[in-house]
């Protein structure tokens, strides 16, 4: 049940009592990710919100694919139930974009007896976490965010192209890490400095990737559903700034031709609860059981959550042999061309990078999916293969090569489809396959262009 306006207040983190004490607070937009990652909900006067005693929504959100359809299959019944939404005031946080002064409030969603909504992918995520927290471990997740600054793109059959710069030429490929490069779109930068700290959102770095306009942002570690919240904030803020300044932001695995892919890396270490250590390194410093066990449960449940990682048919676009994006499960240290990499740090941050999540994917699911792998690999107590101290470019390629492969493996995951839980499983997996079966029904340029008086 809501509270009255000055209770609700009260809730707020810091950063959002900021902002809404520079003016009238207007409006309270009510959201919650779906399966994609898109934002769905309702927005209210706040004067509403703060009386309203619940929020309803149809469980039917969850079964849209990215184009607009629905998989009613999902379920054996399609009668559209309204969920319960309950607000969460920890991740209460501004839009500062609008031309009001709006609050931003993720939602949990429940069932009308009260309980977690088992296919809201907030929800896949807890549940993963709460295993974790019952065997006494605390799971720690750091994303990294990519993504491209394109010129706007109103055509989907013309190619995108990179953004025009401050010097008037388009943004050049092939600049990692310039600090020049970054400069040519400065402004939306700027501008998602300055919407990250209206929001309370902490970037922990900002560089220049290797293609045209392409941009990583860092995150802090920490709890898996914080950084989560913060990624799907991120998304939203940063189209918002592009938009700004008469460009896009894109999320898409593989935008364009011949540049490279964007990801999402995640680091992942495991905290004792008990003794905060951190269970990847001993007291004096050496790697663990725990440490070799959670890489093995990623090289072997990774394949079976492909179709979670890389949810789209472009995103196995990405898995390009020799352009920055695994194409294996071998892991190394200090090794980008592995699939697994151990950064360089001291003990108490050992930690294992998972590289091979697209940004298109939901970041809930993700980090749900590739935590869930490593459990099973600490659980089991399984061995990863020997260290790859080479180029992992010129092993063999041992990950799903498009979405069909990736979704077979899924359905017969039984395993990790019981951890993320059945019901989720069924709808995403329902979901995934009428996306694919749509994708299969266009006629691609490059059809019409080589076989239309060809063959």
């Amino acid at each position: 049940m809501m509270r009255d306006l000055p209770d609700w207040r009260d809730l707020l983190p810091e950063a959002a009592r900021i902002y809404i004490a520079q003016g009238r607070l207007d409006e309270i937009e009510c959201v919650i990710a779906d399966l994609p990652g898109v934002a769905r909900g309702k927005a209210m006067p706040a004067s509403k919100f703060a009386k309203q005693k619940h929020f309803y929504l149809p469980n039917s959100i969850f079964m849209q694919t990215i184009a607009g359809d629905w998989a009613v299959k999902a379920t054996e019944t399609f009668t559209e139930p309204d969920m319960i939404l309950v607000p969460d005031f920890s991740t209460a946080s501004a839009a500062p974009w609008t031309a009001d002064y709006t609050l931003q409030i993720i939602h949990d969603a429940m069932d009308q007896a009260g309980n977690p909504v088992p296919i809201a992918p907030r929800n896949v995520l807890r549940r993963v976490v709460a295993m974790y927290e019952a065997r006494g471990w605390r799971p720690v997740v750091a994303p990294e965010m990519e993504f491209f600054i394109v010129a706007p793109n109103t055509d989907p059959s013309r190619p995108i192209e990179p953004p025009i710069g401050r010097s008037g030429r388009k943004a050049a490929a092939r600049q990692a890490y310039s600090v020049s490069a970054v400069d040519e779109y400065g402004p939306v930068i700027d501008d998602i400095y300055d919407f990250a700290e209206a929001q309370g959102l902490e970037i922990d770095g900002i560089t220049q990737e290797g293609g045209a306009g392409q941009i990583e942002i860092n995150l802090r570690h920490g709890s898996p559903v914080r950084l989560a919240d913060e990624v799907f904030y991120f998304k939203r803020l940063i189209r918002e700034a592009a938009l700004r300044h008469d460009m896009y932001a894109t999320f898409m695995a593989k935008p364009m031709e011949g540049e490279p892919g964007s990801a999402m890396h995640m680091h992942h270490s495991v905290i004792d609860i008990a003794t905060g250590q951190n269970l990847f390194a001993d007291d004096g410093g050496a790697e663990t059981p725990a440490f070799r066990h959670f890489i093995a449960g990623l090289q072997t449940y990774l394949p079976s959550v492909i179709a979670i990682l890389a949810p789209y048919v472009n995103s196995y676009r990405r898995y390009v042999r020799d352009f920055a994006a695994p194409i294996n499960l071998e892991w190394g240290r200090d090794n980008r061309t592995t699939g697994l990499r151990v950064p360089v740090s001291d003990s108490q941050a050992r930690r294992v990078e998972n590289r091979l999540a697209g940004m298109d994917c939901n970041p809930y699911l993700a980090m749900a999916a590739s935590l869930a792998c490593g459990y099973l690999g600490m659980v089991e107590e399984l061995e990863p293969k020997p260290e790859c101290t080479g180029d992992a470019y010129r092993g063999d390629e041992d990950i799903p090569r498009d979405l069909g492969h990736a979704l077979e493996l899924f359905r017969e995951a039984g395993k990790l489809r019981d951890i993320l839980g059945t019901e989720f499983s069924q709808v995403y997996t329902a979901v995934k396959e009428l996306e694919y079966t749509e994708f299969l029904q266009v006629i691609s340029p490059w059809e019409r262009e080589h076989l239309l008086l060809n063959v």
